[in-house]
């Protein structure tokens, strides 16, 4: 299953051999900068930048991407969607950005990932410890 990244980040290595892809240089571009707030924005402008975000997905997916009758689904299945859209940032934009992706037919899910700590030694005989996220999947933007 394809799944489109829709963060200000570009998919990690493991994101991308999970089917994760970028979208292209000007269209992450604008992208980012919907996904940017620089002051408080009412709801009005949420759902704005939502539905822009929703409808940049819906231009990059192919008609065979996205579900026909993305109303006709029953509540929570997500069996009809054969395109994802990895979502992240600012949580009062999540719920609309996933309402707006269901109706372009488009699923919206988080990126889940483990944890790891290494301790790498010094030369000069410290410990650094580094944390190391690995993704592990997806999780659906429950409604």
């Amino acid at each position: 299953m394809a799944t489109m990244n829709l963060t200000q980040h570009a998919a990690t290595a493991d994101q991308i051999a999970a089917g994760v892809f970028d979208l292209p240089a000007a269209a992450r571009a604008d992208l980012q900068a919907l996904l940017t707030f620089g002051e408080l924005p009412d709801e009005q402008e949420i759902r704005a930048r939502a539905e822009q975000i929703a409808g940049m997905a819906a231009l990059y997916a192919s008609a065979e991407d996205r579900a026909d009758d993305a109303g006709a689904l029953p509540e929570g299945d997500a069996g009809g969607f054969a395109l994802h859209a990895m979502i992240g940032g600012a949580l009062w934009l999540m719920a609309p950005l996933a309402a707006a992706l269901r109706e372009q037919g488009i699923e919206a899910v988080f990126a889940f990932s483990v944890r790891e700590t290494e301790e790498q030694k010094q030369a000069d005989g410290s410990v650094r410890k580094v944390a190391v996220f690995r993704h592990a999947g997806f999780v659906p933007a429950v409604a």
